[in-house]
């Protein structure tokens, strides 16, 4: 976990960033060379998320100016991809590219439990970022959601 700081009205705020969720942008540098189809439908996936992730995490570090519609359209497109986790993995598929652990089809209850409580919780948080004071809180608990499965099932 890495703690940024920010200045906001005076005060120095933390505002905790759960690494994962950078660690999701990564895949689209594992996309080259990927043969199997199923397995890159996946990582698009989890690109698109990471993408998103980005956005927010960007605002969070001051890197990019708060945008409360644009956090909020970030977390309704987290939310909308989160959907397709369970779905892109049904099919048993494997890539030396492929960062998927087969932990995944032989626990696949708590598989897809995991991958819904991340889209359960993006869509739980849709509408309530309206300061930048509330990314912190929003990635922290989105972050969670996305570390408790990547420490299960991925590489």
């Amino acid at each position: 976990m890495t703690v940024f700081k920010t200045k906001e009205n005076g005060t120095l705020k933390k505002t905790v960033f759960v690494v994962a969720l950078v660690a999701l942008g990564s895949a689209a540098l594992a996309h080259g060379g990927v043969r199997n189809e199923d397995v890159l439908a996946r990582m698009e996936v989890m690109k698109a998320i990471g993408d998103q992730m980005k956005i927010i995490g960007a605002m969070a570090k001051g890197e990019a100016a708060f945008d409360a519609v644009a956090a909020n359209d970030a977390l309704t497109k987290i939310a909308a991809q989160s959907a397709q986790i369970e779905p892109s993995f049904e099919t048993r598929a494997d890539d030396p590219k492929s960062e998927a652990l087969p932990a995944i089809w032989q626990d696949w209850e708590d598989f897809v439990q995991l991958a819904s409580a991340t889209e359960t919780t993006a869509e739980g948080l849709i509408g309530t970022v309206s300061a930048q004071v509330d990314l912190g809180p929003a990635l922290g608990k989105l972050g969670g959601t996305c570390k408790a499965c990547h420490s299960k099932y991925r590489k």
